[in-house]
């Protein structure tokens, strides 16, 4: 998640993605495009996401020196040693978070990681009801079957709840 600064738009409660941040084997920071065109994108904001950005905004210790990455600057989130945050740092995040959990209580929690997170949002906007395109895009996949057929997990109680209402209707 390298998000900067100048990726929110709180006008439009909208998110830019056109970059992705990585961490070579040699500890380098690079800048990527993504991997598709289709991953350069807009992702909307719900006004709770944009509540937490505007507090994360607002909480956000300045560094002595901003760091630069391939001339952007402005990121959101920094390590302890002032550098942006990369998928390692949130999967280590998660992991450490299930451990004390489950050190705590008997039911233990499964593995989560970030894209773990991305996987249950598209399940639960799908499952909501939204357009399979429209959510293509939000995803940033090139192919609809990358969405509805990777991405997208439904059990016999969803396809049940979803014949229930249909047959309502």
């Amino acid at each position: 998640m390298d998000l900067q600064k100048s990726d929110l738009d709180f006008k439009n409660k909208r998110i830019k993605v056109n970059h992705q941040l990585q961490r070579t084997s040699q500890m380098q920071y690079i800048i990527e495009k993504p991997k598709t065109e289709s991953g350069e994108r807009y992702v909307p904001m719900s006004d709770e996401v944009m509540a937490c950005f505007k507090r994360i905004l607002a909480n956000r210790v300045n560094p002595k020196v901003e760091p630069m990455v391939d001339g952007l600057t402005g990121f959101l989130f920094l390590d302890k040693n002032d550098m942006p945050m990369v998928a390692l740092h949130w999967e280590k995040y998660f992991q450490h978070i299930r451990e004390k959990y489950n050190s705590i209580y008997k039911v233990q929690m499964p593995v989560v990681t970030p894209h773990v997170c991305r996987h249950t949002f598209c399940s639960n906007m799908a499952k909501s009801g939204m357009n399979p395109k429209m959510l293509q895009y939000i995803m940033g996949h090139s192919d609809i079957s990358v969405t509805m057929n990777t991405y997208t997990h439904v059990k016999f109680q969803d396809a049940q709840e979803d014949f229930q209402k249909a047959i309502n209707a």
